[in-house]
């Protein structure tokens, strides 16, 4: 078992806001809404937790660590960097509104290592 301290990019598109009385007009989204989305569904979820693959035999270990009071998160995959991009990419896209779309998440284990998620491809 390691852990990482992740970094994740989140790159959306869509065509600005072009209302002269909204606040966040010339915007596609504001980027405090998009933070708000990632530290809701995911950093708050997943910060120091240790993500288990509920199919797998580590869900003991995962019991275990829970009844010595630790943070266990059971996920219906293995928990790699690019499958947590997945997940992450469909947490992400339930809270966009219509006229934003995710683009492109990239989400970083160490300064050389990382997982990238395409819109186009998925």
């Amino acid at each position: 078992m390691h852990g990482h301290s992740y970094k994740l990019f989140v790159t959306v598109k869509g065509k600005p806001i072009d209302d002269l009385n909204n606040p966040k007009n010339g915007m596609v989204v504001d980027f405090g809404d998009i933070k708000k989305i990632v530290k809701e569904e995911v950093v708050d979820v997943w910060d120091h937790a240790v993500l288990i693959n509920a199919l797998s035999p580590h869900k003991e270990l995962g019991e275990d660590l829970e009844r010595k009071g630790h943070k266990v998160i059971y996920c219906n995959y293995q928990p790699t960097c690019e499958n947590m991009l997945y997940d992450i990419a469909e947490k992400i896209k339930k809270h966009l509104t219509q006229h934003v779309q995710l683009a492109y998440l990239k989400m970083h284990e160490t300064e050389n290592s990382y997982g990238e998620w395409f819109a186009e491809e998925n």
